[in-house]
Order: structure tokens, then sequence, then C-alpha cells
């Protein structure tokens, strides 16, 4: 299985990958992505079986690129991590499409809760 980390900290994107090891996903293929211009890159090299992404990006951010991968016709498991976790923010996440929205900091037990149905 092929998990997508999309987040423009290179750091937070090595956290997230610990996490997913920490929390016994480390038989995953995990690739990593500092935009949606790069996700969209490595979703059509190889689709990813999930994609874990952040809000708040330069550029295209985490709903907006949602949006736009659902237009083209991407049905891929969506998720977002993120620091802003809002119930106005959830709605809208959910609204658009993801599955869940995990809020930093996080820890193994709410990966747990959040993929293991996706991942299942």
């Amino acid at each position: 299985m092929r998990i997508l980390v999309v987040d423009d900290s290179r750091a937070m994107r090595r956290i997230i990958e610990r996490m997913l090891v920490l929390a016994g996903y480390d038989h995953h293929d995990i690739v990593h992505a500092a935009d949606a211009v790069e996700a969209t890159r490595l979703m059509a090299e190889q689709p990813p079986d999930l994609i874990l992404c952040d809000w708040n990006m330069p550029g295209t951010n985490g709903l907006e690129f949602l949006t736009a991968i659902r237009r083209a016709g991407w049905t891929t498991p969506f998720g977002f991590i993120t620091s802003e976790a809002s119930p106005a923010m959830r709605e809208q996440a959910l609204a658009a499409g993801a599955l869940f929205l995990i809020a930093k900091p996080f820890t193994p037990e709410e990966f747990h809760a959040a993929l293991d149905p996706v991942l299942a």
C-alpha cells in the first residue's frame, strides 16, 4: 500500500512518517510531496492508496488540492493532518470529500483511529 504525505514542511513530513512507523504502518510505501504540484506528479506516476495532507500550504492549500483531485476524478482516500482543526474546518474537509482530520500534535492512537478503517 502506498501512502502519500503532502506538507510544505520537510520536518513535518518526517514527523508524520515517523508517526506512521510508530503506529505500525511501516510496511507501507510512504512517499513525500512538498506541495500540490509535486503531489499531483507523484499521483500520475504511481497512484497512492491514501493521501495525508496539510491544510495550510503556500500556493494551492490542502482543501483546494482535495477539491481539484476530486474534480479530476480521483477517489483516493484523503485525510488532513493540520494544526488547525476547528469544527468549521472539519465540516469543510468532510464536505469536500476528506475522510478524517487529525489535529497536530497527534498520537499513534489518533492515527490508528483514523487510518485503520481506511486501510482495512
